[in-house]
């Protein structure tokens, strides 16, 4: 035991120039990490960074540090540092190569938006299932906001293999809403009452006029479709609202019932047993 405390203290001893020197080297680059830390905080807190930046320069500063401390105690032990570089750059290239294959792709698909045109800044799209208003056109993203108010930012890849419906800002489109009647309905009664709805909905033009077609059968009602056409193509969600409530007060004040016929069936059904 005395032996292995005695080569302790030798190999010590023999190296206490170089511990203290990593010793102080440790310290620098602490202290130096922390101050530069909070700097990058005050920035932040100043709103002179974006947050996303201030998280990538602290955690870029934190790797940078440690990678500084290793590779100083390993010059000054002379532990060979030649294979650990290689190895560590190869696993950076491959990162940085995966991130710049995404990042060119990116690039080229940003490209192809801003050449093609599908769409141009101010349009009202359907994307994803919701209604967005393209607000930046850049060369990595393409940023739009939602009918929440809500920003987003989706990569230009994403925009090429994605099915997109542009409504632009003045055009005249098309919407629609269908209804179930039962048989015994007559068919001129429904289109009247669903072209007097259309009539009553201000927003919705007189040319094209709306016209009704029936579009299907089904096991116990027929379907009838109101087709409208607007202009104000930023209120669609609510031009829409307000030609069902119109639709559905027109027929109640009718007399038309809306109600699931076979539902309606199958509770008379229960009720006559």
């Amino acid at each position: 035991m005395s032996d292995s405390l005695y080569s302790l203290y030798e190999l010590v001893a023999s190296n206490i120039y170089r511990i203290v020197l990593s010793v102080v080297a440790i310290v620098v680059v602490f202290v130096l990490y922390k101050f530069l830390s909070r700097q990058i905080t005050r920035l932040r807190e100043q709103r002179r960074l974006e947050e996303n930046i201030a998280f990538t320069l602290k955690r870029t500063l934190q790797w940078g540090s440690i990678l500084v401390i290793v590779a100083f105690i390993f010059a000054q032990f002379g532990i060979e540092i030649g294979i650990i570089a290689g190895l560590l750059a190869l696993a950076g290239g491959t990162i940085i190569g995966f991130a710049a294959m995404n990042t060119i792709g990116n690039a080229i698909a940003g490209v192809i938006v801003m050449t093609s045109k599908p769409f141009k800044i101010g349009d009202r799209i359907l994307f994803n299932g919701q209604f967005a208003d393209v607000v930046a056109i850049d060369l990595i993203y393409t940023r739009m906001k939602t009918l929440d108010n809500v920003l987003i930012s989706v990569p230009n890849q994403e925009l090429l293999t994605s099915e997109i419906d542009n409504y632009g800002k003045r055009t005249t489109i098309r919407r629609k809403c269908s209804i179930t009647v039962d048989y015994q309905v007559d068919t001129k009664l429904v289109e009247k009452v669903l072209l007097e709805a259309a009539n009553n909905v201000k927003e919705v033009l007189d040319d094209p006029k709306p016209y009704v077609w029936i579009t299907d059968f089904g096991d116990f009602a027929m379907e009838y479709t109101l087709y409208v056409f607007i202009n104000q193509i930023r209120r669609i969600p609510e031009i829409d609202a307000t030609l069902k409530k119109v639709i559905f007060e027109t027929c109640k004040f009718h007399g038309i019932d809306l109600s699931t016929p076979r539902l309606v069936q199958s509770v008379n059904s229960n009720n006559a047993e």
